[in-house]
C-alpha cells in the first residue's frame, strides 16, 4: 500500500512525532510504501512560531482545536460566532502581547491562516497516487485531522483515512468513529501490530475491521475487533526513522541547517508504568488501557541510541517512557557510561531517587527529569499514591541540582481529604528551599479520564470548552479526556493562596537569577565536627553559619538523605537522646537550614564543592 502518516497540529514542531517515526519504520519493513508529513511545519510558519508555540503548550481550553472546527465540521461547528473568544478571554490573554489583540489574531487565523493552509496540505504531490492517509491524535491533534481527512476526501474519496493515537484509546475512539464520516477506520490502543495489520487486510481485499483492535462504522453504530493484549516485548520494534522531519523543518526555516544538531530525538525504551500497575496515581490518566510495564534490553537501547545519533547528527534524546525502568540503574546507564558516549538525555522518574542515583544518572548524560514531584506534603502525596514522601521530593531536588540535572515539576491540590493546615505548611516552608528549582507551575489538579478520580466520581462533566469544539450531535462525556468536577470536601481557594504566592515568589526570583547570572544558593563546607554553612537565598540577607562537634555531625549525617532522629542517633553512636537530636532538627529547621517532614529530617544547603 501507498501510504502517507500525518502529524497534524497543535503538538511541538521544535522535535520529530516518534509515533511517525516508528509506525513509518514499521509499515516499511512489511512492504508498504510509506510517507510521512509532519505537518505542524507548516502551520507554525503560516501562524508564526511564537503564537503556534503558545497553542502547542496550551494546556486546559482547547484553543488549537477551536481553530479548526469550522473546518472540520462545516455547519454543525457549535461556535461560528467565536464566543469561546469572549467566555475565556481570561485564559487565553497570554496568547498575544496585548490582551485586545487575542481575539483579532485568533479569528484571522481560524477564518484566513487555517483555509488556506488545509488547501495547501490537501493540494500538495504527496497525495499523488496515495491509498492511504493515516492520521495521529494525541490531545489537541484530533479536530485538525478531522479538517484535513474532509478536504482530502473531497478531493480523492477513494483515499482510505486511518485514526488512531491516544484520543482514539477506549470509548473516545468509538464515538469519534461513530461520528466521524471522513473516518474510514481507527485503531484502538497499540497501532504496532494492528495497523500494519490493516495495511494488509487493505491490499488482500479483506476487512480491516477482522484486524484485533480495528474499528469502523456499521450501521448507526461501530465494529470492533477487541485490541489483542499488548506486545510483551519491545526489542524487536524497528528504529524510528525522522528523516522528513529535518528535511522539512530544515527548509522551511524552523530549524537552522547544521552539521551538528541539538535538536532532541525521541526515543522508546520501556511503555507503561511498573509503579501504576501497582499503585495507580489518582490523578493520572496515562495509559489508559495499556499500563502493563514493559521495556526494551539495555542492549537494544544502546543501539538505538546510536543509530539515531548516526542518521540524524544530534547527540540529544527525549525518552517518551512514562517512568525510567528500575533497571536501568544498574545495566543502561552504567553501560552509557562505560561507552563514553556524550549524549544528553531527558526522562520521566520516580522521585524514590538517591544521591547516587541521580549522580550515575548525570555522568550517563541524563540533563533533565520530570520526577512527579506534584507536592511538598507527604500527607497530600499519600492521598495521590505517590508511594514518596515530601522529604524525598526535596532531596531529588537538592542533588538533581548539585549534579547539572534540571528538574521539571508542578504543585497540585484539590484532592479529596487534604486539610488547610497541609497547604499552610506547603507555603512555609517555600522561603527555605529558594535555592531549589521552582515548579513550573501551581494549580489544581485535572481530571482526566482513565485516572482513579475519573473513576470514583460520576458526577463529572467534560472541560468547559469542548462544547465550544464538537457539534452536539457527538456525546461529549464519551470523547472528553479532560473534565471538571468538585470534591465533597474540597477547600475555600484561599487555603492554596499561600503556596500560590510562594511558587510565584520563588518563580521570579529564579527569572531574576538568570537574567542577573546568580541564583539564590545555601552551600556548606565540611571537616570532621566542622560545617559551615553559607546562605545567599536572599539579597542583602547573606551570611555564614558555623557548626561545631555534634551539631556538625547531626547536620551532615542528613545530608544525603532524610533521617530520622532514633536512625541518626544510631548512625553517630550519640548519647544525647532522641528527644533532644528532635530538637536539634527544629532550631535548625527555624534558620530554614532543614526540611522537617514529620520524624524525618533533611539538610537543605548542597556541598560547595562540585562533582563530589
Amino acid at each position: 500500500m501507498r501510504v502517507v502518516l500525518v502529524s497534524m497540529p497543535f503538538v511541538d514542531v521544535h522535535g520529530p512525532s516518534i509515533q511517525l517515526g516508528l509506525l513509518s519504520a514499521i509499515a516499511s519493513g512489511r512492504g508498504h510504501a510509506v510517507q510521512t508529513l509532519h505537518a505542524g511545519l507548516d502551520l507554525a510558519v503560516a501562524l508564526g512560531a511564537d503564537l503556534y508555540d503558545a497553542l502547542a503548550v496550551q494546556r486546559g481550553r482547547l484553543v488549537g482545536d477551536w481553530l479548526f472546527a469550522v473546518e472540520a465540521f462545516g455547519k454543525e461547528a457549535p461556535d461560528h460566532d467565536a464566543r469561546l473568544l469572549d467566555d475565556f478571554a481570561g485564559d487565553l490573554a497570554h496568547l498575544a502581547p496585548r490582551p485586545a489583540d487575542v481575539r483579532r489574531i485568533l479569528i484571522n487565523a481560524r477564518d484566513v491562516i487555517v483555509p488556506a493552509y488545509l488547501d495547501q496540505l490537501a493540494g500538495s504531490p504527496i497525495w499523488r497516487d496515495v491509498q492511504v492517509a493515516g492520521f495521529t491524535c494525541t490531545f489537541q491533534q484530533s479536530v485538525a485531522s478531522f479538517a484535513l481527512a474532509r478536504r482530502l476526501k473531497r478531493r480523492r474519496p477513494e483515499i482510505v483515512t486511518v485514526f488512531g493515537g491516544a484520543n482514539f484509546d477506549g470509548e473516545m475512539g468509538l464515538e469519534l468513529v461513530r461520528c466521524g464520516e471522513e473516518i474510514d477506520y481507527a485503531v484502538i490502543g497499540e497501532g504496532d501490530d494492528a495497523f500494519p495489520g490493516l495495511l494488509a487486510a487493505l491490499a488482500a481485499g479483506t476487512d480491516p475491521a477482522a484486524v484485533p483492535g480495528v474499528a469502523r462504522r456499521s450501521g448507526s453504530g461501530v465494529k470492533l475487533t477487541p485490541p489483542a493484549p499488548p506486545r510483551a516485548g519491545l526489542d524487536d520494534l524497528p528504529t524510528p526513522d525522522y528523516t522528513e522531519y529535518f528535511d522539512r523543518a530544515e527548509a522551511l526555516g524552523v530549524l537552522e541547517k547544521t552539521a551538528h544538531r541539538t535538536t532532541a530525538l525521541p526515543f522508546e525504551s520501556a511503555r507503561g508504568c511498573w509503579w501504576g500497575e501497582k499503585h495507580h496515581c489518582t490523578f493520572c490518566g496515562l495509559n489508559g488501557t495499556t499500563m502493563r510495564f514493559r521495556s526494551k534490553s539495555p542492549e537494544r537501547v544502546l543501539e538505538e541510541l546510536a543509530t539515531l545519533a548516526r542518521r540524524h547528527r544530534s547527540f540529544t534524546f527525549d525518552a517518551v517512557d512514562n517512568i525510567l525502568d528500575a533497571r536501568y540503574l544498574t545495566t543502561l546507564l552504567p553501560a552509557i557510561v562505560e561507552s563514553r558516549a556524550d549524549y544528553r538525555l531527558f526522562y520521566e522518574v520516580k522521585a524514590n531517587l538517591t544521591r547516587a542515583h541521580l549522580k550515575l544518572m548525570a555522568e550517563a548524560g541524563v540533563r533533565h527529569i520530570q520526577p512527579g514531584l506534584e507536592s511538598l506534603d507527604s500527607g497530600v502525596l499519600a492521598l495521590m499514591r505517590k508511594g514518596v514522601r515530601a522529604a524525598q521530593n526535596v532531596n531529588v531536588l537538592r542533588w538533581a541540582t548539585y549534579y547539572g540535572i534540571a528538574v521539571s515539576w508542578n504543585i497540585l491540590w484539590g484532592f479529596p481529604g487534604e486539610t488547610d493546615q497541609q497547604y499552610a505548611a506547603q507555603a512555609a516552608a517555600i522561603p527555605h528551599l529558594i535555592h531549589l528549582p521552582p515548579p513550573e507551575g501551581a494549580d489544581r489538579v485535572w481530571m482526566e479520564r482513565f485516572s482513579p478520580l475519573f473513576a470514583q466520581n460520576p458526577d463529572r462533566e467534560p472541560e468547559a470548552s469542548y462544547r465550544y469544539v464538537y457539534p452536539p450531535t457527538m456525546d461529549l462525556g464519551r470523547i472528553a479526556y479532560f473534565f471538571e468536577y468538585e470534591p465533597a470536601d474540597a477547600l475555600p481557594a484561599t487555603a492554596y493562596q499561600g503556596v500560590r504566592d510562594g511558587v510565584a515568589a520563588w518563580t521570579k526570583a529564579w527569572t531574576k537569577a538568570w537574567a542577573e547570572t546568580t541564583r539564590p544558593s545555601l552551600t556548606f563546607w565540611s571537616a570532621p565536627d566542622l560545617v559551615q554553612i553559607h546562605d545567599g537565598r536572599y539579597a542583602g540577607r547573606e551570611g555564614t553559619y558555623t557548626f561545631e562537634g555534634t551539631l556538625a555531625r547531626i547536620y551532615q549525617a542528613v545530608s544525603d538523605r532524610a533521617m530520622s532522629a532514633a536512625a541518626v542517633r544510631r548512625r553517630l553512636g550519640l548519647e544525647e537522646p532522641v528527644e533532644e537530636i528532635d530538637e536539634i532538627f527544629r532550631e535548625f529547621a527555624s534558620c530554614g537550614l532543614m526540611f522537617l517532614d514529620g520524624d524525618l529530617a533533611l539538610a537543605l544547603a548542597l556541598p560547595a564543592t562540585p562533582g563530589k
